[in-house]
């Protein structure tokens, strides 16, 4: 993942917004796909790795901000 450069309010939206949506493209199928199909196990293991992809993205931009 790129360095991005966050200066204002705005910017850090777009990148919230931006990082999201990479978010649900790459975790949000198998998560969705898994309650289509009532697949529990699948379901559960779709959850967590959404979870973990969206903690990640939180603890990028802490790490960002104290790392300054």
């Amino acid at each position: 993942m790129e360095t991005v450069e966050i200066a204002d309010r705005s910017e850090f939206a777009l990148w919230a917004i931006q990082r999201a949506q990479e978010i649900v493209v790459t975790e949000g199928a198998s998560f969705a796909m898994a309650a289509r199909d009532m697949d529990d196990e699948a379901l559960t293991a779709a959850a967590a790795t959404l979870g973990k992809a969206i903690s990640d993205a939180m603890l990028e931009v802490f790490d960002g901000l104290v790392a300054d």
